[in-house]
């Protein structure tokens, strides 16, 4: 009867658990690592069935561009699993963002948006009243668009009122800017 120390016990026992471990669980583990982190991030395996990957897609177009690719990928992974993958299929059907990939929503004021005019409403105006009629509604929309115009510096470009955050951005009014693009 030989006796072996605890390292090499756990060290067998480690080998053991890898060998046992199941090749999905195998595949998550290394997916990154072969696909890369875009990918990653837009794809998610889902299941292996009779030696076919199906992974689910963020949307139809990375399923698409990612079926050209699969026989690049395969031969990627079936370096790295004991049993040899024969396709892989892509679909958006099962797609469930994960907490982990899932980037923090981040909370944009209307303040910090370069057209913001802030609260220009007149206390005269009432918000809830609705207009009697079309040419009342346009002329209460007029009284309002010039009334917050008038404080606005105007677009070098074309001379229209702009709000200050857009011209301190792109240094024209936005209509000018987006026709420079």
């Amino acid at each position: 009867m030989s006796f072996e120390s605890i390292p090499e016990i756990l060290e067998i026992l480690q080998i053991e658990t890898l060998y046992q471990q199941q090749p999905l669980q195998r595949l998550l583990n290394c997916w990154e690592e072969v696909v890369g982190k875009v990918i990653a991030t837009h794809t998610q395996p889902i299941s292996i069935e009779r030696e076919v990957l199906w992974v689910a897609t963020s949307s139809a177009a990375w399923a698409q561009n990612l079926t050209f690719e699969r026989q690049r990928l395969l031969k990627k992974l079936n370096k790295i699993l004991p049993t040899p993958l024969v396709d892989i299929r892509f679909s958006t059907a099962r797609w469930q963002r994960t907490k982990k990939k899932s980037s923090p929503q981040q909370n944009i004021s209307p303040e910090s948006h370069p057209s913001y005019l802030g609260n220009i409403l007149d206390s005269n105006q009432n918000i809830h009243s609705l207009p009697k009629n079309p040419q009342t509604a346009f002329a209460n929309w007029a009284q309002t668009i010039k009334a917050r115009s008038q404080s606005l510096p105007l677009c070098p470009k074309c001379k229209s009122p702009t709000p200050k955050g857009e011209l301190e951005r792109w240094g024209v009014c936005s209509i000018c800017a987006a026709k420079s693009f």
